[in-house]
């Protein structure tokens, strides 16, 4: 039983930002059910599936239910109602006034149930000129300084994160937000509304070293010009690795193990600061080095030395590596139908109350029948549902 047992979360969001915050829920104990519409949600459509689930969808949905309902319908809009008045989480990421159009904003579901913890997520706030503008992962790089974090060295010319990293960041802050206020809720009685922004999350985010010139506004700088020191892969004989010395121990290190002890008495190099100001004459002479050596043993001698190193290893090598087998970080699991699924393991593990991987993502509907027999409909009524058109139900 992982540490939110007994939680109900309804989760209404779409696409990635709240649907995998949610997944992350189910993986620690919660019961995620996911309302979509009768087609399904859009995240389904964007590869192709397997059993009925295609990997991107499967893996930011594993171990929730699946209610396909028409919300327009009168019918609908009563069955989510019923859940609402017995849920913990109420979850929605559609554009600002959007859900209060359909009948179930915040003041509404409250109504319901005052204990509620509703999260709203949208991709710039409630207000400003993008407040309505329709929102993907790449616009959000774009507003938060990240395409300037990433850009070319050389030429100057802004890159993108080849992730939906504003997605997945914002689901992480959007798991730890409701466990917070459940939490709060636990200590006080009260339930409450979250407001999170992905725009917000990820300029907190990226504040900390990206923005570090910005953070004293009598002594600001362009962090820019310094930016450079993060991209420490070097090209050894036979593939790229990596090696960091922040620590003056660090750079001693490394110096020993390139056979370049010279280096030390070099005051460019001298302490952190002046390997900071140096950083891209630096870079240029430990990389040439390195190119001298082969990866398996210029890292074993990092390693013996203390400084920080590993092999850029590619996605097709990841389940084989030694560290990620020790750690145990990927699950094999078979699913009837699926056959053998790949995971990554929840990463916040719990010693009393163990979180973990317990069902595949769901088709379309699949507990559609199970959800609203739990809700005191019969076999008749659910069944008019689906005639009707405001139910589809996976067998």
């Amino acid at each position: 039983m992982g540490p939110l047992a007994g939680i109900k979360v309804l989760d209404l969001t779409s696409m990635v930002s709240g649907p995998m915050g949610a997944m992350m829920l189910a993986d620690q104990g919660a019961e995620v059910i996911k309302v979509e519409p009768l087609y399904g949600e859009q995240l389904r459509h964007m590869a192709a599936p397997h059993n009925g689930v295609n990997p991107v969808f499967y893996s930011c949905n594993r171990g929730k239910k699946s209610l396909a309902l028409d919300l327009k319908s009168d019918e609908g809009k009563e069955i989510l109602k019923k859940l609402v008045s017995e849920a913990d989480v109420f979850m929605q990421n559609f554009r600002p006034g959007a859900i209060e159009r359909m009948g179930f904003g915040e003041p509404e579901m409250r109504k319901l149930n005052e204990k509620l913890i509703y999260l709203s997520i949208s991709g710039f706030g409630e207000k400003g000129p993008y407040a309505q503008s329709r929102v993907y992962d790449p616009v959000i790089q774009a507003l938060s300084g990240a395409t300037d974090i990433q850009a070319d060295r050389q030429s100057g010319r802004p890159q993108m994160f080849r992730i939906i990293i504003a997605d997945k960041v914002t689901s992480v802050t959007a798991a730890q937000a409701v466990s917070s206020a459940l939490f709060a809720r636990e200590r006080h009685g009260k339930g409450q509304h979250i407001q999170l922004s992905m725009l917000d999350t990820m300029l907190s985010f990226f504040w900390a070293e990206g923005m570090a010139g910005l953070v004293y506004g009598e002594k600001e700088f362009d962090v820019r010009k310094l930016q450079g020191t993060q991209d420490l892969i070097y090209k050894a004989k036979d593939r790229y690795i990596t090696a960091g010395a922040v620590s003056d121990a660090e750079w001693a290190g490394m110096c020993r193990a390139l056979n370049q002890e010279k280096w030390l008495e070099d005051e460019r190099f001298s302490n952190s600061a002046a390997r900071v100001a140096n950083a891209e004459e630096r870079k240029k002479m430990t990389g040439a080095e390195i190119e001298k050596w082969d990866s398996e043993e210029i890292l074993a001698r990092f390693q013996e030395e203390g400084v920080p190193s590993a092999p850029l290893l590619d996605r097709m090598e990841l389940m084989a590596h030694p560290q990620i087998l020790a750690n145990e970080s990927i699950e094999r699991i078979v699913h009837k139908g699926f056959g053998e699924v790949r995971q990554a393991r929840p990463a916040a593990q719990f010693s009393e109350t163990p979180s973990g991987i317990d069902a595949p993502a769901p088709r379309l509907g699949q507990h559609g029948r199970e959800i609203l027999s739990g809700l005191g409909y019969d076999d008749g009524a659910i069944e008019a549902l689906i005639v009707n058109g405001e139910l589809v139900v996976s067998e």
